[in-house]
């Protein structure tokens, strides 16, 4: 049998918001979750006493499983897929420790689904540009990796909402919308409560690409004359955000680490170019 084995918070923070990020399994009993219902980023709840049922859905992913406090639950859970030949690890210290290090929790007040193993479904007006981009890429990289997005003709997103029990965002008059000068995307950072500096720092980006406010951030015009571009590219709503997804991800990963580095030339030593 495979060996205990656990993730530090700092390790499992670097890889939130990356294509790099493992299942994450949350297996706290109702009692513990009613105490704090937010979840670790893209975490999904699963009872700690059927785990077993699961072991297909982790079929060639990294799983990380956590408790309240990274204990028997979820090392218990961890040992018996272990048994079944899944790579996973249980999170150091669990849910209070990650909570107490103020690292980023999704609230599950608006989604309920969250609460459960179900996946989201969205749905907006086709031919996306900016934030019907930049929403779906947050939430599939912070909320719900396997979230489902419905592109149809603006007349018809509400309709659509209702009939197939979709979340409809980015149209006038619906929750998951601009509010004031802030974009869909600010909103979900707000509903969601998830902020983190790399974040906000892409959201203004976003919010001025989205409302022609170029002026107030350098890195809007590009990301405006790149999201162009892509909708010129493809006719395929879906394949357009297929290939956006790795524009999003880049644009995180500068925003995260990269805005202190310059590009010179000549090349100067010590430098990165």
């Amino acid at each position: 049998m495979a060996s205990f084995n656990e993730i530090s918070l700092q390790k499992l923070s670097k890889l939130i918001g990356t294509p790099e990020c493992p299942l994450i399994i949350d297996v706290r009993i109702d009692d513990d979750f009613a105490d704090d219902p937010e979840l670790i980023p893209t975490a999904f709840r699963h009872p700690h006493n059927d785990i077993l049922s699961i072991v297909e859905k982790t079929c060639n992913r990294n799983v990380i499983i956590y408790c309240q406090k990274g204990l028997k639950l979820s090392q218990g859970a961890a040992a018996i897929l272990r048994n079944q030949g899944v790579n996973v690890e249980t999170l150091e210290g669990g849910q209070l420790a990650w909570r107490d290090a103020n690292l980023p929790m999704v609230s599950t007040n608006q989604i309920p689904a969250l609460e459960s193993n179900k996946n989201t479904v969205w749905v907006t007006r086709h031919r996306p540009k900016i934030d019907r981009v930049a929403c779906p890429w947050f939430i599939r990289r912070f909320v719900d990796p396997n979230a489902q997005f419905l592109f149809v003709s603006p007349s018809q997103v509400l309709n659509v909402a209702e009939k197939f029990d979709a979340i409809p965002f980015d149209v006038e008059g619906v929750f998951w919308s601009h509010r004031g000068d802030k974009c869909t995307f600010d909103t979900m950072l707000n509903e969601f409560n998830i902020h983190m500096e790399a974040l906000d720092r892409l959201a203004k980006i976003i919010r001025c690409a989205d409302t022609n406010s170029n002026n107030l951030a350098p890195e809007a015009a590009g990301l405006l004359a790149v999201s162009l571009g892509l909708s010129r590219m493809f006719r395929d709503d879906l394949k357009q955000l297929d290939a956006a997804m790795l524009l999003y991800d880049a644009l995180f990963r500068w925003a995260r680490d990269a805005t202190d580095e310059k590009h010179d030339w000549p090349v100067t030593a010590g430098k990165h170019n």
